[in-house]
């Protein structure tokens, strides 16, 4: 399978309870579509560049995963249909996903 870095933001006033939550959503979207999660890396919060959907900051989450090719388009309709999340990016990885 290949690999894949995904980056998400959350909105900014979420509390941490919530926010585990999301990021636990989308970890199980992921095994459901026969994917594997290897690591995941929360960046904290963070000023955005520009204001997305009014917000001016955000959660930052980094996922690397293992996912087939035909699960990637299923993968970002769900993280479009997740109103807390402001803004994703799944970018092919080549380099070898560490075990």
């Amino acid at each position: 399978m290949p690999g894949y870095e995904l980056v998400f933001i959350v909105q900014p006033e979420m509390e941490e309870e919530p926010l585990n939550a999301v990021v636990e959503k989308i970890t199980q979207t992921i095994t459901s579509l026969d994917g594997q999660m290897h690591q995941t890396d929360a960046w904290g919060k963070r000023q955005l560049a520009y204001p997305i959907k009014k917000h001016r900051s955000g959660y930052y989450y980094l996922m690397n995963v293992e996912l087939p090719a035909s699960g990637v388009r299923s993968l970002e309709r769900s993280l479009k249909l997740m109103e807390d999340v402001i803004r994703h990016l799944i970018v092919r990885n080549d380099q070898v996903v560490p075990e």
